[in-house]
């Protein structure tokens, strides 16, 4: 009875032991939480959730009038999905070389990077793009991916592109801040194309 009560505990140590292995517990998402100085000294909260087996990043930024925005990056697939809080919609863009190059930063980033970008946020540089929601182009979800399908469930996705501006006869009605791990802070704002 000794021995097989002995092997019974030496099975679940090692059942135990392997369970709980470094591998293991960083196949899941890492959050990084991330709060930064932006300009005109407005707060802005930030966190990011880093899935390094999906290659997704997915960043959650909450503004002044205390609304949550979502930026989901997606490598395996290839897109940029935003969500706004306030917004029954997503919008969705192909990722191109600026965004991989940020993407793979994001992933690559650790609690103590995070401190790193606090101390140093006065070298940070900040940028406006201007994203275009192109009219009627509705996305079927099913050709997305899993990790846009389970962000967008439930609403509707439409295509978006970058712009120069939207010209003084188009509103910017919606502005996300996200800010990324390499000192970059980007305002993303958004506004219909005519149709």
């Amino acid at each position: 009875f000794s021995i097989a009560f002995l092997f019974a505990v030496v099975g679940i140590s090692i059942i135990g032991v392997l369970s709980f292995s470094p591998s293991s517990a960083q196949a899941g998402p890492q959050l990084v939480r991330l709060t930064l100085q932006g300009p005109q000294d407005l707060l802005r909260n930030q966190t990011a959730s880093v899935d390094k087996s999906r290659g997704t990043v997915t960043y959650y930024v909450t503004s002044q009038s205390n609304h949550t925005a979502v930026v989901l990056y997606d490598s395996r697939n290839g897109y940029v999905c935003y969500k706004p809080e306030e917004q029954h919609e997503c919008y969705l863009r192909r990722m191109d070389t600026w965004d991989l190059q940020a993407l793979q930063t994001s992933l690559n980033v650790s609690e103590q990077r995070a401190d790193q970008l606090l101390r140093h946020n006065n070298q940070t540089e900040y940028y406006r793009e201007f994203l275009g929601i192109v009219a009627g182009e509705e996305v079927d979800p099913r050709s997305l991916g899993e990790a846009v399908q389970s962000l967008c469930e439930q609403t509707s996705i439409f295509w978006a592109r970058r712009g120069v501006g939207p010209g003084k006869q188009r509103l910017i009605y919606l502005c996300i801040d996200i800010c990324f791990p390499s000192n970059i802070c980007v305002s993303i704002c958004f506004y219909y194309l005519p149709e």
